[in-house]
């Protein structure tokens, strides 16, 4: 009897046991999550995972690494994302890149659309309109009109061919009918540093990058690109409002997923992300990188990459870049 008493006992335990692993593995999550950024350590992209990073790992309860590959505009990150396990623990930190690079860069075996599930949006950084003081232009309107009076000689900085402030000026080409021309640089930096010396005249540019100079006086701001203000520069009208109805960029992220991945993760993650971005230190560090919180679940989001992907598909399309 004893002898029975205790292989009823053992059995007992391995079925607590097995049932216990099995629910354990279905807890999710139950380890540590990686997020993966496709820009090197201190980009604008990194320094926003990394504020979202602590927090949002606090409301999963487990930890959320910050791993960066960097590389081909972040094409690289997509493509490592794509091929993880579906399982939860390996997101993407996404960004207007990719929704460009769909277009720009087409040979690229994956994309947001076909390879990912968008989670939530996390933030975004507005373009801001600005010139050197020496052009005789305080507003929109009267930007174009310079523009139109002289076809091509006002000249226009960007960080590169294919970047956010580069497919600002040509949808602003586009949208008003006149010809800027384009001044390629390597990066953010070396523009605003020839913006302010006077030798290009105008410049899109990520709201972080130039409010110092707006606030010096060095540089003169004429709109932000959002569809609303934005709250780093609240007093400044929006494109639209300053005579260019239905323009509207920013430089934005957000988390997805790669396709497969449960729904129940998917929706975990989304209502983490978005409790995240209620919490005021995530806010205030946020507004002090000239970022705009967003949120939102996975189908809005999904809605705004099909609109970014068509929208500067149509643009690269019509200035001919990269052919």
């Amino acid at each position: 009897m004893p002898t029975i008493k205790r292989i009823c006992l053992i059995v007992a335990c391995g079925l607590v046991f097995c049932f216990g692993a099995s629910w354990a593995q279905g807890v999710y999550p139950n380890r540590p999550v990686r997020l993966i950024v496709g820009f090197a350590a201190g980009s604008t992209a990194d320094v926003g995972a990394r504020i979202l990073s602590q927090r949002l790992g606090e409301v999963l309860g487990q930890s959320v690494i910050i791993e960066n590959r960097p590389g081909a505009g972040s094409m690289i990150s997509l493509e490592y994302v794509a091929r993880a396990p579906t399982d939860g623990y390996t997101l993407l930190f996404g960004t207007i890149a990719a929704t460009i690079n769909a277009t720009l860069s087409p040979n690229h075996t994956v994309d947001l659309g076909k390879n990912f599930i968008p989670i939530a949006l996390v933030a975004s950084i507005p373009n801001i309109l600005v010139v050197h003081p020496s052009i005789e232009a305080n507003n929109v309107k009267e930007l174009i009109a310079l523009a139109k009076a002289k076809p091509g000689a006002i000249s226009y900085a960007s960080a590169g061919i294919g970047s956010s402030p580069h497919l600002s000026g040509e949808l602003f080409n586009q949208m008003a009918g006149v010809q800027m021309t384009h001044i390629p640089y390597p990066g953010s930096a070396q523009a605003v540093t020839d913006l302010l010396a006077g030798r290009v005249q105008v410049m899109f540019s990520p709201a972080s990058t130039v409010l110092p100079y707006i606030k010096q006086g060095t540089l003169k701001a004429l709109a932000s690109t959002e569809s609303r203000r934005t709250s780093v520069a609240p007093d400044l009208p929006t494109m639209s409002e300053g005579g260019l109805p239905g323009f509207e960029t920013s430089v934005w992220f957000g988390i997805l997923a790669p396709a497969g991945t449960s729904p129940d993760i998917v929706a975990k993650v989304s209502a983490a992300v978005n409790e995240t971005l209620k919490d005021p230190n995530v806010l205030r560090l946020l507004h002090a990188q000239g970022m705009d919180a967003l949120g939102g679940g996975s189908q809005e989001f999904s809605q705004y990459i099909t609109s970014e992907t068509t929208k500067w598909a149509r643009v690269i399309k019509a200035a001919q870049i990269g052919k």
